[in-house]
């Protein structure tokens, strides 16, 4: 390969590797305002893979310049000398200093308080699977009636299966009922009262006619199996967009119940709580969840000093309920059990 060649071929090479810092000594070649293209828009800001042949295309008429360009700028060999966002100006009138400048932007450094990004709950997926949940009052476990048999004298039916029912009061034709078993009470874990029974949906049915006091309905929903003995009561209806509202009075209460039976709680788990309708919440309501402060010996003089209570999380009320509710816990900083804390922070 020539000489000639091979140098103008390393001057290319090196240029593909970095733009240039354009601040060039006299001038003594064609380089000239004239060789301008017209109407070009000043600054050209430098974008990543640039090369001295493209600044030069942008300003030029003919682009090879850039070797001119070069020629007055070795140090323009550095690729750390210009970077994506610089701005390069032309101007006619200092060709003598090359005709070119060029701005760096300079960076801002903006400091603010570590954000904690909470992950979006989808309540409307939680609010389905509570479909299946729901606490009553002892004196309803008996329900409004209750599942008489099928049409095909089976023992188990599902969705789409027509039933007979018994009724214990006369309901209208196209009422919804929910098909539930009862489970366990749940009792109050400080006071020991019962604040209600939790029952499991089985699915839901909807009278169709009703003939000599035996009702006929269809099997609308199945979440599991459902026999005869199987509880009516009234469906109950879930609100899938619940809007958080803070309570505008004080109140409080404990977690009494998480769900599946285990033993704690955390971010995203649906667990229930000794309040209710009766006392005034509603859902959709904010409450924050506390950690009772343990019992530890003063070294000093050997007394028992009960410790404050700590902030381990936050809830949103989701099927309020005459006596407990329902509701999700949206943060926890700590494992949640039975028996912590819940409070309302009142708006003035």
């Amino acid at each position: 390969m020539p000489f000639k060649t091979l140098i103008l071929s390393l001057l290319a090479a090196l240029c593909l590797l970095a733009s240039p810092m354009l601040q060039a000594a006299d001038y003594k070649h064609d380089t000239n305002s004239s060789a301008l293209k017209a109407d070009i828009k000043q600054p050209y800001v430098v974008k990543k893979g640039d090369t001295l042949w493209h600044i030069a295309d942008y300003f030029f008429q003919n682009p090879s310049q850039w070797i001119k360009l070069w020629e007055r700028n070795l140090y323009i060999t550095n690729p750390d000398l210009i970077y994506p966002g610089n701005k390069i100006w032309f101007d006619g009138t200092r060709l003598r200093l090359g005709g070119l400048s060029l701005v760096k932007p300079v960076p801002k450094v903006i400091i603010k308080p570590v954000e904690r990004l909470e992950a979006h709950a989808d309540t409307s997926v939680l609010l389905t699977a509570l479909a299946r949940q729901d606490f009553i009052q002892p004196d309803q476990d008996h329900g409004v009636g209750h599942v008489l048999d099928s049409l095909d004298d089976r023992l188990n039916y599902g969705v789409n299966d027509h039933i007979y029912l018994h009724m214990n009061q006369p309901s209208k034709i196209g009422a919804l009922f929910d098909i539930f078993r009862n489970s366990d009470v749940i009792h109050d874990p400080v006071t020991g009262k019962a604040a209600g029974i939790l029952v499991e949906h089985m699915g839901q049915v909807r009278i169709t006619s009703v003939e000599n006091g035996v009702y006929r309905g269809v099997i609308v929903k199945s979440f599991e199996e459902i026999s005869r003995g199987d509880r009516l009561k009234p469906a109950r209806s879930i609100d899938h967009h619940i809007t958080p509202i803070q309570s505008t009075q004080t109140l409080s209460g404990n977690v009494m119940y998480i769900r599946n039976n285990a033993r704690e709680a955390a971010q995203n788990q649906v667990i229930g709580i000794s309040l209710g309708l009766g006392d005034g919440l509603k859902a959709g309501t904010i409450m924050t969840i506390y950690k009772s402060g343990r019992i530890v010996s003063n070294q000093i003089n050997d007394k028992a000093v009960l410790l404050p209570s700590e902030k381990v999380g936050e809830l949103l009320v989701l099927v309020p309920q005459q006596h407990a509710s329902i509701a999700l816990i949206t943060q926890s900083t700590a494992p949640i059990h039975l028996g912590d804390s819940i409070k309302t922070s009142p708006t003035p």
